[in-house]
């Protein structure tokens, strides 16, 4: 059965990452306002641009990892309030999310580069 949470949690970290993805990929295209704005929306957020959702994606893998450590920490002082597959749960969140940042990263990264090694 606890298996069963980690591949639930897993997949709704998945899914909310891709739907992050989604979003910026559509304000990276340069589409027009009213479909960022319909994208905003959906997503309960500003259209604050994308250094703005870059930075709070950045937030919420800190956060994560946070909450990952803290739970670890109260796991191992005893406390009744954490079970050890909550622990582990957090722990693959948080490592999976940093993942994803890092394959980000590199994507972007290596999309620079290609832009200028263009001819002009």
């Amino acid at each position: 059965m606890a298996i069963e949470a980690v591949g639930a949690a897993m997949s709704s970290a998945m899914t909310g990452s891709l739907q992050q993805l989604d979003q910026m990929a559509v304000q990276a295209a340069g589409s027009n306002a009213q479909t960022v704005g319909a994208v905003s929306e959906a997503s309960g957020t500003d259209a604050q641009g994308f250094a703005g959702m870059l930075k709070d994606s950045l937030a919420r893998v800190s956060q994560s990892q946070q909450v990952a450590a803290g739970q670890a920490r109260a796991f191992e002082l005893g406390s009744p309030d954490v079970s050890l597959d909550q622990v582990m749960v957090a722990g693959q969140k948080a490592s999976l999310e940093f993942e994803m940042t890092v394959q980000v990263r590199n994507k972007l990264l290596s999309a620079y580069k290609e832009i200028m090694n263009m001819a002009v």
